[in-house]
């Protein structure tokens, strides 16, 4: 039976939020091959069309276009050939650059009959329609002038290496990443990069940029940074996962139709429906304690203002009252914002812990000025969780938040109803003292190898904080659960923005206190949805559309033109709904609180079907709608 619209949508909606392994890709492609669906040819389709995009929306021609191909011997330098020659048959200047000792056969025999060029660069090659260098002083004359050729084109097509490369490049790839794109590290550009107002060539990926690891996401040597991913089937997790997900650029991917039912995403982020799912309604018979009560053991006598910032995000965040347990000066202060506010201990549904208060070093540091009580309620509330996993009793006590200054605190041991939100310094601290040798650059090159394994050193949920964000859990079986959600600006990158994070966090788990206590696997879905609302909230109060991650856009290969149409559409709406332009402007953490509830009134809003009203809100200008489905620019 032909499935319903809504079906569709869903699972594209899948599709475009769930990444899986290589061996994964594999298992999905086989029956398609085995049944003679001529994936290859479908792939070039969908390349040569996105090709024949970004040269017109950088304002080239595509007809006359200088594109250098950069194609290994597998089968993604197939694609880029097979793509190559429609490029080549429509007026294309075409060149190849093979960077293997072969290529594809019937690429190549496509790319030759469209008059495409090929030059190879290792003196083994045996490549139809071109001479192998003579020796090591030709390839290196070879090398040179690809490289000239490269960077005097419009467009580079990087199909050099697959899904099976495990690694750093090696050889001629690494030699060609290196000088056309990285030889380490991140590219040291705005968060909003601008492709088509960039000097030298556009880059289009075929499947991922050459130089990522695709099942950890991370970039082990030379690469070359993408401005466009093409995507083939289904999402990799290199393409959501952090440092490798910032090179991808915007990310295209094209529908083969693969059925993933059977398969666990190795990899799956946060967005706004599976957000708005978790969100509690209010109803009828509530109270402030049915919605739930937070408690926050946050701010100082060193640092009031995190006290203040955690105190108005967790009020804020859907919940019915909130209890301050701290310092006098910091209790009067919130009072001030937030008369509503209960000091003291209580009933309350979750704690938020640490913000705001100095880690033991600091403390002493600091000396008698520095002196609270804050750090010993603190340790009481995480050794009570720890006592709840002694005592096979893990729903006794509320699931808790810890942050900052709570870290040195924990017990050897806690479950997955603490959360531990960790920057890649505070997470190399806290590996260190379970026994590891790491430091904060390199948690931040492998955020995913250090978050897995904190959650297994802790048992506790982790989220480890960055423009895309990681949390890591359990499943509920021997492997962790892994979600990233990475839509907030860059912006969200100054103080006090992980003090109202947290605060947030504690939000969603007080109003979920129920279901958690029944299934404790939320943790992550919940704690990634906190986030999610986090970076919404920062979007508002920007103003701008940049984000540290993009849900990628869908690509029907049966209907090329609609896509060609969906980019053509989205440019033309650049302004609506921005106050500062793509990039956005500066915010203040304080302005991330204020923003809350409205980001959590669009998020619940999409619950009960309000998607056509804030369609027509986008036809009237209002930035809202922009911040969901395609919410970016093309380039």
């Amino acid at each position: 039976m032909k499935p319903s619209p809504d079906e569709r949508r869903e699972a594209r909606r899948t599709l475009a939020t769930s990444a899986y392994t290589a061996d994964m890709i594999r298992s999905l492609e086989q029956p398609f091959l085995d049944d003679g669906v001529p994936l290859m040819r479908i792939a070039a389709g969908s390349l040569a069309s996105v090709a024949d995009i970004m040269l017109t929306q950088a304002g080239l021609e595509p007809a006359g276009a200088r594109i250098v191909l950069l194609a290994g011997a597998g089968n993604n330098g197939g694609d880029g050939l097979y793509a190559s020659a429609d490029l080549a048959g429509h007026g294309a200047d075409v060149t190849v650059v093979a960077t293997g000792r072969s290529l594809h056969q019937g690429g190549l025999d496509a790319l030759l009959r469209a008059g495409g060029v090929v030059t190879a660069l290792d003196p083994q090659a045996a490549i139809q329609g071109c001479e192998a260098p003579a020796g090591p002083d030709q390839a290196s004359e070879e090398l040179d002038q690809a490289l000239d050729l490269c960077r005097q084109a419009d467009l580079i097509i990087d199909a050099m290496t697959g899904i099976g490369l495990k690694g750093a490049l090696r050889g001629i790839p690494a030699a060609l990443a290196a000088e056309l794109g990285m030889e380490s590290g991140l590219p040291d550009r705005p968060a909003w990069h601008d492709p088509a107002g960039q000097d030298g060539p556009l880059v289009l990926a075929v499947d991922t940029p050459s130089g990522v690891d695709i099942d950890e996401g991370t970039l082990p040597g030379a690469y070359i940074p993408a401005d466009v991913t093409v995507t083939m089937g289904a999402m990799k997790p290199c393409l959501m996962l952090p440092p490798a997900a910032y090179v991808c650029g915007r990310i295209i991917l094209v529908d083969f139709g693969f059925d993933t039912s059977a398969l666990v995403p190795s990899v799956s982020c946060m967005e706004a429906e599976d957000c708005a799912g978790l969100m509690r309604a209010p109803r009828v018979n509530d109270t402030k304690y049915t919605r739930g009560v937070v408690g926050l053991v946050t701010g100082s006598a060193l640092y009031h203002g995190a006290g203040l910032l955690s105190s108005r995000a967790a009020a804020s965040g859907n919940v019915g009252m909130i209890r301050y347990c701290g310092p006098e000066q910091v209790g009067n202060l919130i009072l001030q914002e937030l008369p509503e506010t209960v000091l003291g201990l209580g009933r309350v549904e979750s704690w938020v812990l640490g913000s705001g208060v100095p880690t033991r070093q600091a403390q002493e540091a600091a000396g008698p000025e520095g002196q609270d009580e804050q750090r010993d309620l603190i340790a009481d509330i995480l050794n009570r969780q720890a006592a709840d996993l002694d005592e096979d009793d893990a729903a006794a006590d509320p699931p808790v938040v810890a942050d900052a200054g709570a870290l040195d605190l924990l017990p050897d041991r806690l479950g997955p109803r603490t959360v531990l939100t960790p920057h890649a310094g505070e997470m190399a601290a806290l590996l260190n003292s379970h026994g590891e040798n790491v430091d904060g650059d390199q948690v931040m090159a492998e955020p995913l190898r250090w978050a897995v394994r904190a959650c297994q050193l802790t048992g506790a949920t982790i989220l480890l904080k960055g423009a895309i964000t990681l949390v890591v859990g359990e499943d509920g079986t021997d492997r962790p659960r892994v979600m990233t959600t990475g839509f907030g600006p860059a912006w969200l990158s100054t103080a006090g923005s992980g003090d109202v994070l947290s605060g947030t966090i504690g939000a969603m788990l007080a109003q979920n206190a129920g279901p958690i206590q029944d299934d404790a696997t939320l943790m992550v879905d919940l704690t990634a949805a906190a986030a999610f609302l986090h970076g919404l909230a920062g979007s508002l109060a920007s103003g701008g559309r940049q984000t540290g991650w993009e849900q990628p856009l869908i690509f029907d290969p049966r209907k090329p033109q609609d896509f060609a149409d969906l980019v053509a559409e989205d440019n033309q709406s650049e302004g609506h709904g921005t106050v500062a332009g793509p990039m956005g402007q500066p915010i203040r953490a304080g302005q991330v609180a204020d923003a809350l509830p409205r980001a959590i009134g669009l998020v619940m809003s999409r619950a009960e079907g309000a998607a056509d009203q804030m369609d027509q809100s986008a036809q009237d200008g209002d930035d809202a709608s922009l911040f969901f489905e395609n919410s970016s620019l093309w380039f």
